[in-house]
């Protein structure tokens, strides 16, 4: 869904990045306007993905790769048995919490990428099948992953909301903008 990130100020490469991923953060929250509880967590296709699970994922997902940056333990690290938990919300878990949760890691992560002292620094990756031996990102490698990461779930957010009624993206940004549909 295409909406104008605003300008930074010239110069201003982690403004500008931070914008972005805030940008991708927004298409997810908007996906769940108005959307009761199991609303947001049913599944209107074949996928096992809902709009809550999308939420709980994507904002787990900000937390591991800013802990990795940080290069602290993540207190909500995933093992092989609670993966499948990172996409559905579990026990008392609700939508707003998840959204409460995303906007605290949200919040971190801008401190601590305006907190770099150089966009070029870098972190281990830890070791992985997927990762490349003895592999490091730059924190201007990890905000273009966090675009790429949230805006391929945002996409499925748009696909998956439209199917439940047939609302679109562009209707939930004029929502959200406080637009109506009226002529």
């Amino acid at each position: 869904m295409v909406t104008h990130v605003p300008a930074e100020n010239p110069g201003d490469e982690r403004g500008a990045l931070l914008s972005f991923v805030e940008a991708q953060r927004g298409a997810i929250r908007r996906s769940l306007i108005g959307l009761t509880e199991e609303q947001a967590a049913s599944r209107p296709s074949a996928s096992t993905l809902s709009l809550s699970g999308l939420l709980k994922h994507v904002a787990e997902t900000e937390l591991n790769w800013l802990r990795m940056a940080q290069q602290r333990p993540n207190e909500n690290a995933r093992t092989e048995d609670t993966w499948a938990d990172s996409f559905r919300l579990v026990g008392d878990e609700t939508v707003e919490q998840m959204l409460e949760f995303w906007d605290g890691v949200a919040a971190e992560t801008e401190k601590f990428i305006r907190s770099v002292p150089d966009m070029n620094d870098t972190f281990p990756l830890p070791e992985a099948p997927w990762f490349p031996k003895d592999g490091r990102c730059s924190m201007r490698w990890l905000l273009v992953h966090l675009v790429e990461e949230i805006a391929r779930h945002a996409g499925h957010a748009d696909i998956i909301r439209e199917s439940l009624d047939g609302r679109t993206a562009f209707e939930l940004v004029a929502e959200a903008g406080g637009y109506s549909n009226q002529s």
